[in-house]
Parts: structure tokens; sequence; C-alpha cells
């Protein structure tokens, strides 16, 4: 557990950043290395270099427990660095440090959540030590290895209990929530001589095994911030940048500030940060001073002169460095906000009725420069809430590692796409999801090697995840070389559960497959770890359309199966239709819509259920009469008199009639405001709503739940 005040939230925030991005580099090395079969010793060493950074930023934030249990992993490390691991001990160490990374990224996520920690995990710290005294068996150490270690074990003690002593020097005078002018008094400021404020140019540095120096040197400005104003640092973005902390070991930290108070105050502050090595006063008239110094310097020949190429290469490497800044993503969802409110407003302005009749050339001009600018912005602003995929599936390797020990499957995981790019919003969306489907993919999709083998299968299946840009949506496919769906017995599983609901012999094969995605459906018939609980493909596919997606299946038995997620690429602001219903104006995307056409009384069929149908090109498909849905009586009935559209949610069609098409436009999506959710609107075919150029609300139609249901 730990007393560190969480009020003080972008010191933690930092903390959560690089522990997170660390575990992640964590996992990946380890992945890496188990499918090569060896750690290389760079590997070694970057893994120990991980669980130190751990341990240190972890004590300083007090997070004691999470401390010592990275301080477990470094000794482990440090031993297997200075000796080695045997092959046949390889495979408990992979399952040692991934289960205690996973154990490690869920406290982080407790931090995160404000939650309680463990006090300590007992049964991963006792088989860290059995593991450790395992290996240890097996070498033999010189009294030279036995000091070092006896040396770096009392080391890392010292700098374990340095925690409770830190409260007082690292937060003692930070409170975010004052005045960062407030005077700090936990240092006595002495005023320069003349009492006029003075700019102060720093160079500080600290100790080379300090670890988190963007933390330290934050902390510094914040302490020097409670004497003076703060100017000016370098590197300038201190809080969730990765890269800061090595340019501050490599440079030092500069920052200019303005105070009263004399030099000797400053120095006081600025060494009561623990490891800060030195303070340098620098001549802040020769502006240059700090500039050169953090210019990434440029290699050096054998002459000992630099080379043109070398400079210019050195310069922008650090200008790519200093040109990425991590940004809060609560405020690129207030700025798409605000490009959303431009966009109603846009269309305020050219619908208003006053307007007709009065607008010249000089204001057309205006006004297809004022569209093409609010365009250019909302694609910027779309772009940089872009993240690649590959973080996602990233994770996913480590789902089939687990699930394939534990279920005794050889697995070869391939995944293709990696950079394409979502929103993060929608990348969040799909995460758990997707984790579902690869867990399903290697439980039910694939077979034992044993069977595998006896049709004539390579015994190490294959699972491969892919992801492309299609047409302005993302195509995210899970396949599998496994068994493949069987079709009669999904069928009669959805007969004995009585989920059909029209006679079997009109299902389609693709209808049959859509089956396994109704609530409570499952074909497994023991209840294993992963499946069997009837519960998972109706929560993917419901989660799926919570993000604007849909979900569709290809199956071939004893080939295996593809499962397709089409899901847009951004939730705020889309492309729509506006169609009339009656007197109402409501609002369908773009994305679902394949055509509009008008048909004669003589080509309106009936089902023998009576139900309407409508054939096009051959093919029949369902009518579905958007006045019934929404209850309007103000509406054409007659089919001659209104329009249809042709509408899909992955592989489900049908017809919607309407009045009339009125024009196509971008619109802003937002949601069903929460004191209508009583009245269930989003079951009703409501996905949310849009602002129109007259400043009226329309509604957006939910295609997916309109074809679930109808």
């Amino acid at each position: 557990m730990s007393n560190y005040d969480s009020g003080n939230d972008s010191i933690l925030e930092m903390y959560i950043f690089e522990s997170e991005t660390l575990l992640d580099q964590l996992e990946e090395i380890l992945l890496q290395s188990e499918d090569n079969a060896e750690l290389t010793p760079d590997d070694i060493n970057e893994i120990f270099r991980i669980m130190h950074t751990i341990k240190g930023s972890s004590a300083m934030m007090e997070f004691d427990m999470l401390a010592h249990s990275a301080h477990k992993l470094e000794d482990l490390f440090f031993v297997i660095r200075e000796n080695g691991i045997k092959p046949e001990d390889f495979g408990d160490l992979m399952d040692l440090v991934l289960n205690f990374s996973t154990f490690l990224k869920g406290e982080v996520e407790k931090i995160k959540n404000n939650e309680t920690l463990l006090d300590e995990n007992e049964e991963l710290t006792g088989e860290t030590d059995a593991f450790l005294n395992r290996i240890k068996g097996l070498v033999t150490e010189t009294p030279e290895q036995a000091q070092a270690q006896a040396m770096e074990n009392q080391s890392d003690d010292e700098s374990i209990t340095l925690a409770a002593a830190m409260e007082d020097d690292l937060f003692g005078d930070m409170n975010f929530d004052e005045t960062r002018n407030d005077a700090d008094t936990d240092h006595e400021v002495s005023l320069s001589s003349d009492d006029k404020p003075h700019v102060y140019c720093i160079h500080t540095r600290f100790n080379e095994d300090s670890q988190m120096e963007n933390i330290r040197a934050f902390m510094l400005v914040n302490k020097l911030e409670s004497i003076g104003k703060v100017s000016k640092t370098v590197p300038e973005q201190l809080n969730n940048n990765p890269e800061a902390a090595g340019i501050i070991l490599k440079n030092g930290f500069f920052c200019h500030v303005e105070t009263t108070a004399d030099k000797e105050t400053i120095e006081n502050i600025a060494l009561s940060i623990l490891s800060v090595k030195s303070i340098e006063f620098l001549d802040c008239a020769q502006e240059e001073i700090i500039e050169p110094e953090i210019e990434a310097k440029p290699e050096v020949v054998e002459t000992g002169k630099k080379t043109p190429e070398k400079v210019v290469d050195a310069n922008k490497q650090k200008n790519n460095v200093q040109n990425l800044i991590s940004v809060d993503l609560n405020k690129l969802d207030t700025l798409m906000n605000l490009i959303g409110e431009i966009v109603i407003t846009e269309s305020m302005v050219f619908g208003s009725v006053g307007m007709e009749g009065k607008r010249d050339e000089s204001f057309e001009k205006a006004s297809t420069q004022l569209q093409k600018l609010t365009d250019e912005l909302q694609d910027i602003v779309m772009s940089i809430r872009m993240i690649p995929i590959s973080g996602t599936f990233k994770k996913m390797q480590r789902i089939v590692r687990d699930v394939g020990k534990k279920l005794k499957k050889e697995v070869e995981f391939i995944t293709m796409g990696e950079s394409t790019e979502v929103d993060k919003t929608i990348i969040d969306g799909i995460a758990d999801p997707l984790m579902h489907l690869v867990r399903n993919a290697m439980d039910h999709g694939l077979e034992s090697a044993a069977e595998r083998i006896a049709v004539g299968k390579n015994p190490v299946g294959k699972v491969i995840l892919s992801a492309q840009n299609v047409g302005g949506d993302i195509i995210i496919s899970v396949s599998d070389d496994g068994k493949g769906l069987d079709p009669d017995g999904i069928l009669e599983k959805a007969k004995e559960k009585k989920l059909l609901v029209k006679p079997e012999e009109e299902y389609s094969e693709k209808e049959i497959l859509n089956l396994i995605m109704a609530p409570g459906f499952s074909t497994k018939e023991t209840v294993t770890e992963f499946s069997g609980r009837g519960v998972g493909m109706d929560v993917v596919k419901k989660n799926i359309e919570k993000v604007g997606g849909s979900i569709s299946i290809e199956s071939e038995k004893g080939s295996g199966t593809n499962i397709f997620l089409k899901i847009p690429l951004t939730l705020s602001i889309i492309s729509g239709m506006e169609v009339l219903v009656g007197e109402d104006i409501y609002e369908i995307p773009i994305s679902n819509i394949r055509e509009t056409f008008k048909i004669t009384a003589n080509q309106l069929i009936k089902d023998p259920d009576n139900n309407e149908m409508v054939m096009i090109r051959g093919v029949c498909y369902p009518l579905i009469r958007l006045h019934d849905i929404f209850e309007d009586k103000k509406c054409e009935t007659h089919i001659e008199d209104g329009i249809l559209m042709l509408v899909d949610s992955g592989d489900t069609f049908a017809c919607l009639f309407m009045d009339d098409l009125i024009k196509k436009h971008q619109i802003v999506v937002k949601p069903i405001p929460k004191y209508l959710n009583h009245y269930s609107i989003k079951n009703s075919g409501i996905a949310g709503c849009t602002i129109l150029g007259n400043g009226s609300i329309s509604l957006i139609v939910d295609i997916p739940a309109i074809l679930d249901h109808y």
C-alpha cells in the first residue's frame, strides 16, 4: 500500500504512463524471446533495466509492494545476467515473469482506478524465491560475485526503505490545488540585495542511476515555482514524454526561473530534490547556451571532425523527438466536440431561410472556403486521434500464448496490417471483443495436435489476425485453420434452445452461422475456463455494434473459420442521408446504405407468413416500413409514392420504406440524453441524434438494431 497523495495527479499520471509503457515493453521482449527460444544478453539487460526503473519509481511514489516485487525480478535477472539460464529452465522462467508482469499490470490498473493495492503477493514471491534458489543451485558463485550480489541487495534494500522518508522531501510542499506562487514553507527565502526579480538560467544534473529523471525535473519545477515563475524548460514536455528522461540523463535539465530569491535559496531548493547531482547557474544573456547543449551531438568520425551528413542526421533525429508530445484524450474529445459544433453552426448559416436569394458571388466563395477549411480541420483532428492497432494486436499474442499452453495446443500466431490506424475510442471498444474471438479460435476452432494429425493437418494450428482500411471502414478479421463451424449442429442446438424464428428449411447457411451470436447460444457440451457458458458472441456483437460496427462469419467445415469485423474510422462525425418519414426527419448512416430506388405495386410480394418482400435482381429482401417502427401515421403508405432504400448490417440485408430522400451531408453524432433512457429509445431503433442546420434535432436510425428486431 502507499500513503502517496493521489491529489498530485500530474506526477501520478507520469508514473502510471511510464510503468504501463515499461510493462508492455517487458511483455513484448518476453514473447519475442519465447518465440526465439532464447534470451539474448541485450534482452536480459533490458529486462533488468526495466525492473530497476519500476523499482526505483515505485519506491519514489511509495508503492512499496510494487517496488519489492520489481526488486524480486531484478534479483532474478541479476543472477541470470551473471550465470545464464539452462534450456530446461527457460519455459518456467517465461511463465514466472509473464505472471509477474500480469500481476504488476493489475496493480498499476488499481492505482489508476484509485483502488487499494495488495500488501504482498505471497504466491508469486514464493515461486520467484523457489526458482531463484533452483537456478542458484546450478552455479557456484565466486567470492567476488557473492560480495557483489550482497552489495547490490543492500543497495536496493536501502533504496526501497527510503520511500517512507521521501514523503516530506519530495511531496511535502507540493499541492497542485493551490496557487503555484504560494510560499514554500520548507525553505527560507533569502531576497537578493536589490529586491528586484532576476532571471536565473539553471542547469541541473541528476545521478546516473536515479531513474525517472523527468519526474524529478517536474518536482524541481514545482518547487521553484513556489518562489517565482519558471518561464522555460528544456526539454519543454516533461509530462507523459518517454523521451524526456533520456534527454535529461544525457544533457541535464535546463530551466529559466524569474524570482526575487537569491542563488543560495535556489540552490538549496534544487539540492533538496533526491538524486540531484549538481546545479550550475548559466549566463541568461547568451540564449544560445541552452539550445546547443540540448542539440543531439553529431557522430564523431576517426579524423575527429564532424561531417555535415552526420550533423544533419543527428539534428533530424533530435527534431523528431521534440516534435512528438502526448496529449490527454479528454482534450482531444473536447476539441472534436468543438469541431462538431463548428460543423453544426456552418450548416445553420448555409441553411438559413433568411439567406435565400441574398447570396452573392463573394458569399459563395467565402462559404466554399469555410467548408474547405472546416473539412481540413476535421481531418487533422481525426488524424490526431488515430493510433495504430498494433498495440491491441500485441496483447492478443499474450492471449494466444497463455490459452495455447493451458489447452496444450501448438499455435502459430500471425498478424497483418498492424500499422492500420483507428480512432483511440474505437480501439478501446474493440479490445475485449477481439480477445474473445481469439480465445474462441483457440478453444472452439483449433483441434488438438492428435486430431489435426489424424485428418492430415499440420499439428501446429494457425490463428491469423489482420486489419485493413477498405472504403473508409476498417475490416478486422480473425481466422483459424481449425475444424470450422458445423451448420447442422448449430441448427440443432438452436432448435433445442427455441431460437428459430422461421422454419429451419428457410434458413440460409449464413443465417445459420449467425445463430451463434444469439444470447445464451453455445455448442460446447462442457464448461471450460474459456467457453461453454452460453455467453460471449452475443456480447461481442453488441460491443462491436456499440462502436458503429458489424460482424459477419464465414466458415467451411474441416477447413476453418473467418470472422470479420467492420468498424468505422471514427464515431464523432459521420456521413448521413437525411430522409423524411411523415413530417419527421431522420438520419441514416451512409455506411449502411447500398442503394435507393422506387418500385411499382406489382413488384411487392409476400412470403407465406404474409410478410412484405421486395425482389431485387432475383434476390428477395424483407420490406421494413419506417413509419411502422416509429409509429408515424402521417406518412405515405402506398409503395409507389415513397422511396425504398437497401441497407445492410454485416450479412443481413433489408429494404426500408420512407417518404423521401432530402440530402447527404456530414452529421455530428450526439448521444441520447440519459434522462430518456427509461423510454428504451435505443431499443427502438435509434442510435443517437444530431442537430440540423435549422437548429432542430434529428434522430439517427440504428440500422443493425432494426435488422435484428424486424
